[in-house]
């Protein structure tokens, strides 16, 4: 895969602030005419670079004002018990990402919900009925202090 030059950063760092910018605007803040920068747009696209477009929503706004983030340890580390848990929560909307980590837990999510009992009805009819789950820690978000969806580029 070829490297990314500087007029491919500026695609990039220019659609993740505005993806909703016509092409003229775009190929004319990164000095390109619009043909050539319609076909990089494209090839970053066809490469796996650009991944999707999408529209980020306030969550507050929508009545989600709680953000929970959450430890999880299983009980075992089996290649077969991470998917089983990967497979799971992955069919749950309230939950925004999840990571494999490394150290003491297996599993970090940010979860979101309405309220502390919507909370706990997730965690109690959702999460604590997996089987393989040794502890859940959760800690909650007080404030966001920084939140980007834009990747240094």
């Amino acid at each position: 895969m070829p490297a990314l030059d500087a007029i491919d950063r500026k695609i990039l760092s220019l659609l993740q602030t505005d993806s909703r910018m016509t092409m003229q605007d775009l190929a004319d803040k990164v000095g390109l005419s619009v043909s050539p920068c319609h076909r990089r747009v494209k090839l970053l696209e066809e490469r796996g670079v650009i991944s999707r477009y999408i529209a980020t929503v306030d969550q507050k706004s929508i009545g989600l004002h709680v953000s929970v983030f959450i430890s999880i340890k299983l009980a075992r580390q089996k290649e077969e018990d991470l998917n089983r848990f990967a497979r799971a929560i992955s069919k749950w909307d309230e939950v925004l990402e999840c990571y494999l980590m490394t150290g003491n837990r297996d599993y970090l999510l940010r979860v979101v919900a309405a309220d502390l009992s919507s909370y706990e009805a997730f965690l109690k009819n959702k999460l604590t009925r997996l089987d393989g789950i040794a502890s859940i820690e959760s800690s909650f978000a007080l404030s966001q202090v920084k939140y980007s969806t834009a990747l240094p580029v």
